[in-house]
């Protein structure tokens, strides 16, 4: 038990550092990073709400990785697809992260939510209770490309969908650029920083968790 509720906590922490990257990297105003570009894009065209968007992304993701590239969901993702967004959403409305209006000071801002965001991806799948749905999605293509640097993976992928989010609509600048260039090197730099091989990572299935905590609960009438 004690196991389990230190890697929960892990998780939990590691989630909250991503809610605070995130909304970081919104309030330095130099431009959305990819996903939320992606997000903001279908927002615009669709008219249904940032944190809903989000939500119906992650949903989707999780049914590709998990029905088509046999990737495990555990409890780490279904918190991820519930609490990041609701968490941003708080730090928003209590105004936790001051707006920036100076470019520099805001660019600044976004490198720093870069290194926050990897930071808190290492917190949150180190404890293999699960990806969230963006990254499981990095890490089940980081599987079948053995080879290739997850760096350049995430970079891929985070070019993919600010490419959408930008042909739709949503507003893109220079701190987008330095963002899908930057995250790549940084989350690469800051794994070998904490000597941290996420493909090595061997994470619980939801239903795994569930049948152990049960029998941490309940020991077998038999003992």
């Amino acid at each position: 038990m004690e196991n389990y509720l230190k890697r929960v906590v892990r998780l939990l922490f590691g989630l909250f550092l991503y809610s605070l990257g995130l909304t970081m990297c919104i309030q330095a105003n130099v431009g959305l990073a990819p996903w939320d570009a992606f997000t903001m894009g279908i927002s615009n065209v669709t008219g249904i709400s940032y944190g809903n968007v989000s939500i119906l992304t992650g949903i989707v993701i999780l049914i590709v990785v998990a029905g088509f590239m046999g990737e495990k969901i555990g409890i780490g993702t279904i918190l991820n697809t519930l609490l990041i967004g609701l968490m941003v959403d708080i730090m928003q409305s209590v105004k936790l992260i001051p707006y920036m209006t100076n470019f520099i000071l805001g660019t600044l801002m976004l490198l720093l939510s870069q290194v926050v965001i990897s930071f808190a991806t290492y917190f949150y799948i180190s404890p293999g209770l699960g990806c969230g749905p963006r990254d499981t999605l990095m890490v089940a293509i980081g599987k079948l490309l053995p080879n290739v640097p997850i760096g350049a993976i995430r970079g891929t992928i985070e070019g993919t969908v600010l490419l959408i989010g930008f042909l739709l609509g949503a507003k893109v600048g220079l701190g987008t650029v330095i963002a899908v260039f930057g995250i790549g090197f940084i989350l690469q730099y800051t794994f070998k920083l904490l000597k941290f091989d996420i493909k090595s990572v061997i994470h619980e299935s939801i239903f795994k968790t569930f049948s152990n905590m049960k029998k941490i609960l309940r020991p077998s009438q038999s003992e």
